[in-house]
């Protein structure tokens, strides 16, 4: 095994963290910030720009706490790839972030779908020709803290519950909006909608189509989505009090049972709402006398599962309601990626409007991530199994943690990469691609 010597050199400048310098243009280039923040008056001390930068950067790097802003202080890279003058210490993002948190926050959001309309970015539809809007919330496991907000979730544990909304196939992130964690999911829906359907409308001319789960079935969420635009919606139907053997009897009457297998069978049965114009519920009863192994039950299991959905029946059949909604799961990965990828689990702060704030810096961290990625499924990319999208871990370990060093010669800062850097095409043309456009 052969020895290496060890040496650091007194002049010269590396970072393992080459991606700041995209991080850096969307964020100067593709948005509004720099004037926005100014709106948010200070009489003296560190402009708000300088604290925007350097935490979205550390979001960026998978770094949520506020402690991380020490090191890069002295760093020349950071500074340079974000466009920082002054560097914030970690007492002073904190203390800023405490005093501004709700102004900063509605600037955020507004930077996030900023960006995406700078950027063009694409927004595919399904196959029907809606674009899924999918909304829900998640929890957030915060317990043996005593942040302000904290309380018991539905998941068990002490903690929060944000609820996020993404947009389509892409999973563009309109809003991660922060919660106590004992707040019912339908509290204060309407008002979030109110906020995001125009951010969607801003993204695309295509008709929406929102998904919920069950916790919104509510008839004050779907009488305000009638009365909307180019908006249809699947809902997951909460049967509450419904009786699962009269659904069963209505199966039997009309002769919808399929066998699945041997002690377990299913129908599907469709109905319009009678006090609800243009609705329709599916509902799938499924009758099991025994469980996969074959092992008897004493009494048949019947269970209930349906949908509510303002999609016509001779546009979208029963098992295509179906089939959509299934695919309303692909959002969970989504809401993985903030609590692991951008290590959001625990936020940083004990104040509940900060914590928000983090939260919206996370949207936009997450979005530009989430750009870059589309570049990762290429041919000249890395290599990777096939994907039509990448998880923004995958993005920060092939574009945001390129090392590479930093050269100033000739009146010139030039990004130097190593000879077999595997990501250095795509990131070459990402940021061209930002630099000549902003």
């Amino acid at each position: 095994m052969r020895t290496f010597t060890l040496q650091q050199s007194r002049t010269e400048v590396y970072t393992p963290h080459g991606g700041l310098a995209l991080v850096g243009h969307c964020l100067n280039r593709h948005t509004s910030l720099i004037k926005t923040a100014r709106t948010v008056a200070k009489r003296h001390g560190i402009p708000n720009i300088e604290l925007i930068r350097t935490y979205l950067g550390l979001i960026t790097l998978g770094k949520s706490d506020f402690e991380a802003a020490e090191p890069v202080r002295t760093d020349p890279f950071f500074k340079s790839a974000m466009g920082i003058k002054q560097s914030p210490s970690s007492a002073r993002l904190r203390q800023r972030f405490d005093e501004d948190a709700q102004a900063l926050t509605s600037l955020l959001e507004d930077a996030s779908v900023e960006f995406l309309q700078s950027v063009e970015a694409p927004v595919s539809p399904l196959a029907m020709g809606h674009v899924a809007l999918d909304m829900d919330v998640f929890p957030m496991d915060n317990s043996q803290t005593h942040k302000e907000g904290v309380s018991y979730t539905y998941k068990g544990y002490d903690g929060y519950a944000p609820i996020a909304a993404y947009l389509g196939q892409e999973g563009w992130c309109l809003g991660c909006e922060l919660r106590p964690g004992s707040q019912h999911a339908n509290n204060g829906f309407l008002d979030t909608l109110e906020r995001v359907l125009p951010r969607a409308r801003s993204l695309t001319d295509k008709p929406i189509l929102l998904r919920l789960d069950s916790a919104h079935d509510a008839r004050d969420n779907r009488d305000f989505l009638r009365e909307q635009d180019q908006i249809d919606f699947l809902i997951k139907w909460n049967p509450r009090k419904q009786d699962p053997l009269a659904w069963a009897d209505k199966a039997q009457a009309q002769k919808a049972w399929t066998l699945e297998r041997d002690g377990k069978m299913e129908a599907v049965l469709s109905e319009d709402l009678p006090d609800e114009p243009g609705l329709r519920r599916i509902v799938k009863v499924t009758v099991r006398t025994s469980d996969a192994a074959g092992q008897l039950y004493l009494e048949p299991e019947v269970s209930l599962e349906g949908w509510i959905t303002s999609l016509p029946v001779d546009e979208v059949s029963d098992q295509q309601v179906m089939a959509l909604y299934s695919d309303h799961a692909t959002s969970e990965q989504f809401h993985s990626e903030f609590k692991t990828d951008l290590d959001l689990e625990r936020l940083p702060s004990g104040k509940f409007d900060t914590n928000n704030l983090v939260m919206a810096f996370a949207t936009m961290g997450y979005n530009v991530l989430r750009w870059m990625g589309l570049r990762l499924t290429g041919p000249d990319a890395p290599v990777r199994h096939p994907a039509k999208r990448r998880r923004l871990r995958t993005v920060m370990q092939e574009l945001m943690t390129m090392a590479c060093r930093l050269v100033h010669s000739g009146r010139q800062w030039i990004l130097r990469f190593g000879r077999h850097c595997p990501g250095f095409a795509v990131y070459q043309d990402l940021y061209e691609g930002i630099a000549s456009s902003g």
